[in-house]
């Protein structure tokens, strides 16, 4: 594996889904700042797992011809490049624009970290599976799509963003299997 900056990881971030996951399954509502992934946190931990530099896209649904500027502004802050897409209301524009991102890093050098839970990204994910790539998903275990969690037999690394990526302020209020290695009586007394 090279190290000498010539290998980059890129970070592709489904936010809807993220935010989705956290709001409905997680939250029971929509979280509030405080609950909020904290993005360069995410973008960090690429760079340190893997040590080399990482490139963070953030795929942000436009399709009402609006964007949320200061959320914009703050991941241009943070390092990521915004990618605002539009489509009609049938298309799932920014799984489109993951699907089409992954099957052109196919041809492209480098290592690949996708934040979603979205099993509708296996079979791009599993193209990437050869050869040296590293391939990491960045979700909460629990609500991550059965086919993607087939792929860690093939290689794919699955990252918890609370837990591995501590992407976050506050704890969740997860219920979640336990590895015995990680589990610490102490926080339940």
């Amino acid at each position: 594996m090279q190290t000498d900056g010539a290998r980059s990881t890129y970070v592709l971030v489904d936010g809807e889904n993220i935010d989705a996951t956290l709001g409905s399954a997680i939250l029971n509502g929509r979280p509030t700042p405080e609950q909020r992934p904290r993005w360069e946190r995410v973008l960090d931990f690429a760079k340190r797992r893997w040590d080399q530099p990482a490139k963070g896209l953030f795929f942000l649904n436009a399709s009402s011809g609006t964007m949320p500027m200061s959320f914009v502004q703050a991941l241009l802050a943070l390092g990521y490049t915004p990618i605002p897409l539009a489509g009609e209301a049938h298309e799932k524009v920014v799984d489109i624009g993951i699907q089409r991102t992954l099957a052109a890093l196919r041809d492209h050098p480098g290592d690949v970290m996708l934040a979603s839970h979205d099993g509708d990204f296996a079979l791009d994910i599993e193209k990437l599976l050869t050869g040296d790539r590293r391939v990491g998903l960045l979700a909460f275990r629990e609500f991550t799509s059965g086919t993607l969690n087939q792929l860690t037999e093939r290689g794919l690394e699955l990252f918890d963003l609370e837990s591995d990526v501590k992407a976050f302020n506050v704890s969740l209020p997860r219920l979640r299997i336990i590895p015995l290695d990680e589990f610490d009586p102490l926080l339940y007394l």
